[in-house]
Order: structure tokens, then C-alpha cells, then sequence
């Protein structure tokens, strides 16, 4: 049974109920939706049969084109169509170096662009094109959806992201998850469903770029290393084709106009080894010959700029290639013959290509929506989605330190360290605890094991790493690790009963209700750990050298403080531990600094002073 019973606000509650959720990719250069049925995950084309919907946008004063009729508008209404606008996501007008059309200073700071139907957000453009692919998921199912796991690169921060969830909400579209754009990948190729592995993730898309490699254990994937570039992609193998035209044409500025002819260049030379570029669709009577290798020579640059970033995650992965199992390959640009030869010289293992490049996130994101909106059958692999509540474990004070957060994306895998608490330490008592309550008494108690011969040191010195890790079967996983000696011990969690969704919702409420007393409770006695922390450190240290240094006098004022210090502990106030703490450290002023110049002349024994 699993340690977990997962039910979210969303779930299906009625027998054979089937929930509708999308997965979208909102990229770049062109985004997409998707949607399970019958298990198996689906692009939704368009009524021209398309499963791309290019991220541009063209606004006008009395109308707003998306797509494919943007593009073709491009070179008319050049600084009325926006295009590859991800870029910007999340982004500060201050952030902004050079972009083509017009932008302006907008409220906070933020950026927004001035066209003929006014100003328009960097959030306004991605709603517009989250509610298109909305609409397009409507239409074909002929049903209402108002749910979505929607991907993102590993690499967007909590602004990038937050702007995303805004423009999902302006698009009136539920955020279910935002997932990472590799891990969507990942899922797509169902390597969650292999019992173990090294993967890497190379994600080479339109504006961005991203490599994570990925452990996989027991169905659970642990994220070893990511890097990337959030202003690396496509569009900049676009810019070195742009400029080639530009030096091949004559006088001209339509730089927006040529993107889309340099786009569909790098696609017709993906498989073909020449081609005969024509300029007449934007007023210029002239053909460009150009040969792949040419343009492999022109756009090599941004390849090996790919590669340097794999090679620093590699080297912070602590793995090497002979271990790697599969290189999944994501993005239109990973089309390029150019960059699967060099990413497969450099990681010498198979590559993943038998997705559609440009359609592997949408699937793999529209099969963890599926998996969100409660559809799972009884009788397939449990794969959690969120922790119903927070685990932790007990640290002094009978405080409960949280690890894994409640409603944390799971499978997960989340360490956390910690250190010894007196000098001359040799083991340490592990407790693990399912609940809100900032007290152990208040949470639920799981597990209890031991990591003895520890290295005795000095209080602090020791670094405990402790690992809590949910796998897909909902079971937990602990281990405590001494950092310096490698000393571990791991402990599989199997308790005979799961956690009801009544109890869990009693916990939530409790937690909340209680929240003011809690944090009052935990802040008392975590100076109540500290003012035991800083008597230890001073009764050790006058056990040692106080005859040597200290005078009568000065020894009766410390003792007195600490005396004082002891008797706060028993009270329950918090300022007047605090006050005591730092009644002692200013008593101990004299004492610390004579320990220093001793220690210093200890230092300089035999020592020459140039």
C-alpha cells in the first residue's frame, strides 16, 4: 500500500469519470497543445491540419492575427508582429539590450511593446496564444477545458515562471503544474517507467537552450546537473542567416521580413544538401544559392556553444558518458544533421529522435496533466503527483525541520544537511515526520533509525546529509550520510496503512488554526537550543584553558552569566533567553579575544615574519 493517498481539488470522485486536462508547450518559436484519451497522448491540429502554431502575433487596430497568417504578415506589418516574445517572459525593460520592434517602459517596470492596437504585454502575447490553443483543444473535442500542465525551461526563474502562470490565468486557463520542459520529455519517452538509468536531456529549441541529466532509481528521477542559456536557440542561428542575406542582398531593412525565409532555410537544409533561396515574396528579384555545408560552417559557432554548456553539467554531474543510457533530443533545432552529430560525438551514446522534436514536451506534459486531473487506472503504476503534506525531520527543541514541502512535485528526491550538537559526537538520531506543525509532538511520527560512528569532533563540525526521496510507488526512502567519511544509512519507510484524505485535511486545518501558537512554540524553543548550544561552548572551553586565562574575578562573571542564561531556559520567554544569550557573549568579550591571541601565537611558533 502506498505511504501516500493522493487527492487533489481536481480528481475525479465518480467512478469511470474521465477528466479532460491539456499539456501545453508554449514555446518560442511555436507552441502546442495536447490531450490523452484512451491512454495514449495526442497533438490537437488545427482545421488546416497542423499540429504547430507558430508564437507569433501580428495587432492590428481592428484585428488580432495569430500563426501562420501572422507570419505571412510579417513583412507588411513588420513592427506590428511580435514574434519569439518568450524571450522577454518574466523580463524587466531594464533587462532588454536589443530587440527589433518597438518596446516601451511599462507599469512596474515591465516590458511592453507599442503596436497599431496599442500597447501589449509580454504576458498579454502568451495569453493571446494560450487561449488559440485553447480554442483549438475546445473545438476538437467539443467540450469545455479549463485545465493545463504547461511546460517551461528548466532555466526560467520565479518571475519567468509567475508571468507564465499570469498569462494562463488571462487566458482563463487553471495551471495544474508547471512542468519542466526536460522532465516532459523524459515522461514522453516513458523513462519514468525503467527501473534505473543516467539520461541526458538536450533541449535545443527555438529561443532557449537547457541540458539536464537525470537519474533515474526505482521509477524516481533525480536531477544531477542543469545549465543552459535562456537567450540561446534557434533564433540566433536565424540572426548568422540574416546577416548572410544581408550581405548578399541588396540595400535592404526588412530584417523582420528575411526571419522568415532564414527560418524555413535551416529547415529545407536539414534535409537537403543545397537549395536555391528566392527573395521575391519580399520585393527582391534575386536567388541565393546556399549548401549545407556552408551553413554548417556559419552556425557551427552556435552548436559549440551548446556543447561547452553540456560539458560544464557533465562535469557537475559527477558521472561520465560510458555511463550515460540515452540522450534525449528536444527542439526543432535538434533537426539540424549538424547538431546530432556533434552532441552524439561528444556524448558517444544513442540519441532519442523517434519523437517529433517539436512535439515531444506537449506529449509528455499532456500525459502528467492526465495523470493530475485524477485519471489513472487503479490497476497502473502509481505515479504521485504532490505530497499531501510536508516530510521532515526532528531536530532540537522537538522542532519538525521540513525537507520535502507539502505539494511538492513527486517523484522527488530533497537533501537537506545538518551538523552534530556537542563536541565529541558519534551518532545521531534520525526522525522522520509526516505534517504542518512546526512541533514534533503535533506532526505524525513515520520512522525513527540511528547513524552511529560518526567522527567525533568539535560541535559543528560534522555535516550530516540527510535524503528523503518519494519514488513512484508512493514509498519513502530516508538515508543520513556523513559528508567527510561517506558513512550511510538508508531506511525504506513501509508503514501497514496509508494516511486518509479526512486525516490529512484535519492536519491542513490545524495547522492553520494553530499557525500564531506553532511559531511562537518554535521560536522559544529554538533560542531554547541555543542558549544549550552557546553554555556547551562555553562550559568546553573553560574546561580547557579558563586557569591560564582568566583571573577569579573574571570567571565568577561568566559563571554568573551562564547561571543566569540556564535559569531563562526554564521560563517560557523568548526575549528574556534572547537577552541572556547576549548578556553572556558580551561577559565572554575579554575571554574569546585572549583565546584568539593565543591561539594566533600558537600559529606563529617557529614562524618567520618577512
Amino acid at each position: 500500500m502506498a505511504l501516500l493517498q493522493i487527492a487533489e481539488p481536481t480528481m475525479a470522485t465518480v467512478a469511470h469519470q474521465h477528466k479532460i486536462a491539456m499539456g501545453i508547450d508554449l514555446g518560442t518559436t511555436h507552441s502546442l497543445v495536447a490531450i490523452t484519451q484512451s491512454g495514449k497522448p495526442n497533438i490537437i491540429k488545427d482545421d488546416c491540419d497542423n499540429s504547430l502554431l507558430p508564437s507569433v502575433i501580428t495587432y492590428l487596430k481592428d484585428k488580432t492575427v495569430i500563426g501562420y497568417d501572422a507570419v505571412n504578415l510579417i513583412h507588411k506589418y513588420p513592427m506590428d508582429t511580435i514574434s519569439s516574445s518568450k524571450r522577454m517572459m518574466g523580463l524587466s525593460f531594464d533587462d532588454i539590450k536589443n530587440y527589433d520592434l518597438k518596446i516601451i517602459r511599462g507599469k512596474n517596470n515591465s516590458v511592453e511593446f507599442l503596436t497599431s492596437a496599442g500597447k501589449i504585454s509580454v504576458i498579454e502575447v502568451a495569453s493571446d496564444i494560450l487561449f488559440n490553443l485553447k480554442t483549438r483543444a475546445i473545438a476538437a473535442l467539443q467540450t469545455d477545458i479549463k485545465d493545463a500542465v504547461i511546460t517551461v525551461p528548466a532555466y526560467f526563474d520565479d518571475a519567468q515562471r509567475l508571468s507564465t502562470k499570469d498569462a494562463a490565468k488571462l487566458a482563463g486557463i487553471n495551471t495544474l503544474r508547471l512542468l519542466n520542459e526536460p522532465t516532459a520529455a523524459a515522461i514522453a519517452y516513458g523513462l519514468d517507467k525503467k527501473k534505473q538509468g543516467y539520461f541526458v536531456v538536450y533541449d535545443f529549441g527555438g529561443g532557449t537552450f537547457d541540458i539536464s541529466i537525470l537519474h533515474l532509481s526505482d521509477g524516481v528521477f533525480e536531477v544531477l546537473a542543469t545549465a543552459g542559456d535562456t537567450n540561446l536557440g534557434g533564433d540566433d542561428i536565424d540572426s548568422i542567416l540574416i546577416d548572410y542575406f544581408n550581405h548578399n542582398l541588396p540595400s535592404h531593412n526588412k530584417n523582420i521580413s528575411l526571419k522568415t525565409i532564414a527560418r524555413k532555410t535551416k529547415e529545407s537544409l536539414s534535409t537537403q544538401e543545397k537549395i536555391n533561396i528566392n527573395f521575391k515574396e519580399i520585393g527582391i528579384n534575386k536567388k541565393i544559392e546556399l549548401d549545407r555545408k556552408t551553413f554548417e560552417s556559419m552556425t557551427r559557432p552556435i552548436v559549440n556553444k551548446t556543447i561547452e554548456i553540456c560539458r560544464q553539467a557533465m562535469k557537475d554531474s559527477g558521472i561520465d558518458n560510458k555511463q550515460l543510457n540515452d540522450v534525449v533530443m528536444v527542439g526543432g533545432s535538434t533537426r539540424s544533421p549538424l547538431v546530432r552529430k556533434i552532441v552524439g560525438d561528444f556524448f558517444a551514446t544513442k540519441l532519442l529522435v523517434n519523437i517529433n522534436p517539436d512535439e515531444v514536451v506537449a506529449l509528455g506534459a499532456a500525459i502528467q496533466a492526465d495523470i493530475l486531473i485524477g485519471n489513472k487506472q487503479k490497476n497502473s503504476m502509481l505515479l504521485l503527483d504532490v505530497n499531501p503534506l510536508s516530510i521532515g525531520i526532528e531536530t532540537m527543541g522537538g522542532i519538525c525541520e521540513k525537507i520535502i514541502p507539502r505539494n511538492s512535485t513527486i517523484p522527488t528526491s530533497i537533501a537537506q544537511e545538518f551538523t552534530t550538537f556537542k563536541d565529541g559526537q558519534t551518532s545521531m538520531s534520525i526522525h522522520i515526520l509526516q505534517g504542518e506543525r512546526e512541533m514534533v509532538a503535533d506532526n505524525r511520527s513515520l520512522a525513527k533509525f540511528v547513524l552511529s560512528n560518526i567522527s567525533p569532533k568539535v560541535a559543528g563540525a560534522s555535516r550530516i546529509k540527510v535524503m528523503l526521496q518519494i519514488d513512484s510507488d508512493g514509498l519513502l526512502t530516508a538515508s543520513a550520510e556523513e559528508i567527510n567519511t561517506k558513512n550511510k544509512i538508508s531506511v525504506r519507510i513501509k508503514p501497514s496503512y496509508g494516511i486518509s484524505s479526512d486525516d490529512i485535511e484535519k492536519m491542513l486545518l490545524d495547522s492553520q488554526k494553530n499557525a500564531k501558537l506553532d511559531m511562537e512554540k518554535r521560536m522559544l524553543e529554538e533560542q531554547k537550543t541555543e542558549a544549550k548550544r552557546v553554555l556547551e561552548a562555553i562550559k568546553s572551553a573553560l574546561n580547557k584553558d579558563k586557569k591560564q586565562l582568566l583571573s577569579r574575578q573574571e570567571i565568577d562573571k561568566i559563571n554568573k552569566a551562564c547561571d543566569e542564561l540556564q535559569l531563562s531556559t526554564l521560563s517560557q520567554d523568548t526575549k528574556d533567553i534572547q537577552q541572556k544569550i547576549k548578556n553572556l557573549e558580551k561577559s565572554c568579550e575579554n575571554y574569546v579575544a585572549k583565546r584568539m591571541n593565543k591561539a594566533v601565537q600558537a600559529s606563529m611558533v617557529g614562524q618567520k615574519l618577512m
